[in-house]
Parts: structure tokens; sequence; C-alpha cells
């Protein structure tokens, strides 16, 4: 079986690369966003198998199939909540829920070994189930946090975060307090569970409230420079690429 692995976290990819070994089951090759997996498909026989996780680095991995037919059978990853899982279910589409499960893994890959598809360009509607996922209607967005502190545990609504953001491969969030704390989980996987309307992701180290922008400065190379109301511990650049998305979303 020639199994291709789709995913912008590297640790997640080697642990999923782990448990199908345990199945006897080699991947050949491990791609973290959607323009290496592009250039890959473009340029190599499509695999029987893919497991690709939707929120890449650069972008929703549905994009993938914008520029090329990709013929494979997919398993999705994904940190979606159940509601938004919805929109796999209706379109016959397997899927794991992360943090990935090894039980689950071993059902979704039985599944696939029985079922043996044909390579054929992919039967499901991409648009249709994006749609779904990026604005699902009567969406449940996170509300809050809730923190342990020694014996403590704080509540910490996301009205009142400035900021989400990596450092050292851990993620925090810098409250109106001016406070950080340490939380599970990456950037992408809380990226899908906040409105939108209030949050935006912009760069691979930074996801900020509407309401914690305090200026907006032009920056070289295209790009803005923000500044918060407290947070000052590191600059926050809008990536080029996110800048017309950002003044979007501001607008």
């Amino acid at each position: 079986m020639n199994v291709l692995i789709i995913e912008d976290e590297k640790p997640a990819a080697r642990r999923l690369n782990r448990m199908l070994a345990t199945q006897n089951i080699n991947v050949n090759t491990m791609l973290h966003s959607v323009e290496e997996a592009v250039n890959w498909f473009q340029n190599n026989e499509h695999p029987d198998l893919i497991f690709l996780d939707i929120q890449l680095s650069d972008g929703l991995s549905f994009e993938i199939f914008e520029e090329v037919p990709v013929k494979s059978a997919i398993i999705f990853t994904t940190a979606y909540d159940e509601y938004a899982l919805k929109a796999f279910k209706l379109n016959s589409i397997d899927y794991l829920l992360k943090p990935i499960d090894e039980d689950e893994l071993k059902v979704a890959v039985d599944k696939y070994k029985e079922q043996q598809p044909q390579k054929s360009d992919l039967q499901v509607n991409i648009d249709e189930i994006r749609k779904l996922l990026i604005n699902p209607i009567d969406r449940k967005y996170k509300k809050r946090f809730t923190i342990k502190i020694g014996q403590h545990i704080k509540i910490i609504h996301t009205d009142n975060i400035e900021c989400l953001y990596s450092e050292n491969k851990a993620t925090y969030i810098h409250s109106n307090e001016n406070r950080n704390y340490l939380i599970d989980y990456s950037l992408e996987h809380w990226q899908d569970q906040l409105d939108p309307e209030h949050y935006f992701r912009v760069n691979r180290t930074f996801i900020v409230h509407i309401n914690a922008i305090k200026d907006i400065v032009s920056y070289t190379n295209s790009r803005l420079q923000l500044k918060l109301h407290s947070y000052n511990e590191q600059e926050i650049i809008v990536s080029r690429e996110r800048v017309k998305d950002f003044k979007n979303w501001i607008d």
C-alpha cells in the first residue's frame, strides 16, 4: 500500500507514522503544506491512501484539489468540532478526530482495506464541505478557557484575550490583564474554534483579537506591524500573504 501523510505539525505527522507502522503500514512520504503537496502531486504517482489534515500552515488542504486532480482514497484528520464533522458524514468521507486514537485509526484503515477502492477522481463536493466547515450554520465557537494555576482553576473568557501565540513549541494566551497563560494544543487547533469575526491568524505565531489592536503600522516587504494594548514581548507582523485578508477582516 502506497501511503502519504499531509500534516503541517511535524510531531503529529511522526506520531501518525509510528501508529501506522504498528499496523505494518509504511508511509512513503510526509508533506507539510499546500504548496509542498501541490508540487509533489504534479511530479509523483498518486498514492493509494492519503491521511490529510484540513488546516495546513499555508491554507486549507482543499486548496490542493483546486490545483491538481487527486486520485487517491482520503482519510481526513481534523480538530473540527462535532457539528462541523456532519459535513463529512453527509459526504461519506472517513475522518479521524485529533488527537488520533489508535483503535479508531485501525478501524479506518481496516475499512479502507475491505473496500479496496480503485484510484479515481475524488467523488466528493469539496466546495460544499469547505463551506460547511468555514461557515457552518449556528457554529458554536469557544467562549472561555480554563487555566489550572497551582490548586486553582482560572476562567478566562475569550473576549478578555488579546492574543494567542506560540513560543518554544508551546502555546500561550495573553490576557487583557497583561498576563500570559500556558494552554494545551497548537495554534492550528485553536484557530478553527475561535470566532473569525473577532480573531485573526496574522502569521504562524500569532492569533489576535480585533479589540486588542492599538495601532497598525506599515512594515517592510508590504507587511504590517501590529501594536496591541498590553502585549509587547515580540513584534507582531502580519505576513505578506495574509495582509489582504487582514485588511478585509478589519474593514
